[in-house]
């Protein structure tokens, strides 16, 4: 890794940017898209089948391609975190063994076991971990933080007659998202200001100790995260902010027929991976592992 590359974290994340293609996906209406997301979250988390996950991801890699995001720079932010998922997908293979009636155990010694079930369970949670990512990733290159505040605003609307704060609500999701880059960009700054004062964070070695190296690095992105919050606050109450209370709105968002499709593809795709995950469709996974194992 060269000096250059070990400093950039902001390239490294995806979540949080915004990238104005013009697509017919940043045309679509943010409610869509939040919806969309959401659904996409909740079938990745409850599905059980990795054919649905692996649909999934092909459905997330086509909506890039549709999008005219760069599949390297979409990509660049799940590879920062796979030497962790592929820890995680190690534990999960060896110390959560996925044990059922007709699986084949492959590796046994002392208490840990090694199955067909085990292994794939391990592919699954890389998969699963791929897909949210992906598909974040793909929501953010997609919409504006406007975009974003009036979508969530607008569907928790009528969740205000029950005195949910929908507009300080979908202000603090705004944030907290937007926030993402921008604790990225101080890290980079901060690891460059250590590293030019003799600081050595393991260039070479593996990500274990790269990771020890880097718990310096908390305690004043901790700081410069609260006063980054701090003069963001001060900001909000010189132009008199009172929260969403007695507020207009000046946009109106209005669905049109390429919303409603999307939204029905979308169903129309969640629901089979959920038949694929209730329909036991990944035993001929199982069964293609034993064989070749």
């Amino acid at each position: 890794m060269s000096r250059r590359t070990e400093f950039e974290f902001l390239g490294r994340v995806t979540i949080g940017q915004y990238l104005p293609t013009g697509s017919a996906l940043h045309r679509l209406d943010p409610r869509t898209k939040l919806l969309v997301c959401l659904l996409l979250i909740a079938v990745v988390v409850a599905s059980q089948s990795l054919l649905g996950i692996m649909l999934l991801l092909g459905a997330v890699l086509i909506g890039l391609a549709l999008a005219r995001i760069p599949l390297s720079f979409a990509l660049s932010g799940l590879r920062a975190m796979l030497p962790y998922l592929l820890l995680l997908a190690l534990l999960q293979t060896f110390a959560i063994p996925q044990y059922a009636a007709n699986a084949t155990v492959l590796w046994r010694w002392a208490m840990l076991t090694i199955t067909d079930r085990s292994i794939l369970a391990g592919i699954l949670l890389i998969a699963r971990f791929s897909v949210m990512v992906l598909g974040l990733s793909l929501f953010s290159f997609s919409t504006t933080t406007t975009e974003l505040t009036h979508g969530i605003e607008h569907l928790l609307r009528p969740w205000q007659k029950l005195g949910l704060p929908a507009h300080e609500l979908a202000l603090t999701v705004n944030i907290a998202l937007r926030f993402v880059p921008i604790i990225a960009e101080e890290a980079e700054r901060l690891m460059k200001a250590q590293a030019s004062r003799g600081a050595d964070f393991g260039q070479g070695r593996n990500f274990i100790q790269r990771t020890r190296k880097l718990l310096p690095l908390l305690v004043p992105l901790f700081l410069v995260s609260l006063h980054r919050a701090d003069n963001l606050i001060e900001a909000m109450e010189a132009r008199c902010y009172l929260g969403g209370k007695g507020r207009t709105h000046l946009i109106h968002l209005q669905a049109h027929a390429a919303d409603y499709l999307a939204l029905a593809a979308a169903f129309a795709l969640m629901a089979l991976v959920i038949g694929l995950s209730t329909a036991n469709a990944d035993q001929l996974l199982w069964r293609l592992l034993s064989t070749y194992l």
